[in-house]
């Protein structure tokens, strides 16, 4: 893996995280990624491709791209109204940016945090999913306390 355009890459995308902006899939240029976002619609069918193309990509070991699906995925369960798969989506994504921070630990948490934060804040976040949130929020914690 070339680390300087992974660090980059996932440097964009977190800073795009903490902004609270949507994450375009691919690299397609800023305008035609504002289009597209204008016109894709909301289904259940869309939540569930990001779902299956997440967890593809976190198998393949492309984080930046499960990352993405996963920003995908919570997109879609907002637009249908789906707090306890925004949640999952908020600590599946986040935990995309843990499994990059221990392969480089350069890559930022303060995105991963601060998704976790929300998730937890999510009332139709169910208690297993917020024992998940919890936990991966003090590991994030726990790295961001500690010295370099």
């Amino acid at each position: 893996m070339n680390r300087p355009l992974f660090r980059g890459t996932v440097a964009l995308i977190a800073a795009a995280v903490a902004a609270g902006a949507a994450v375009p899939l691919g690299g397609a240029p800023r305008q035609t990624l504002q289009a597209a976002e204008a016109v894709q619609s909301v289904s259940w069918d869309r939540w569930l491709a990001a779902k299956a193309k997440a967890e593809e990509c976190d198998a393949a070991g492309n984080l930046v791209a499960a990352l993405q699906y996963y920003l995908e995925y919570t997109r879609q369960a907002e637009g249908l109204g789906s707090p306890l798969r925004v949640a999952w989506g908020k600590n599946n994504a986040a935990y995309m940016i843990i499994k990059m921070h221990r392969l480089d630990a350069t890559v930022d948490l303060a995105p991963a945090r601060k998704l976790l934060e929300e998730g937890l804040a999510i009332e139709g976040a169910s208690e297993d999913c917020k024992r998940a949130l919890a936990s991966n929020l003090e590991h994030v914690k726990s790295i961001l306390r500690s010295p370099l």
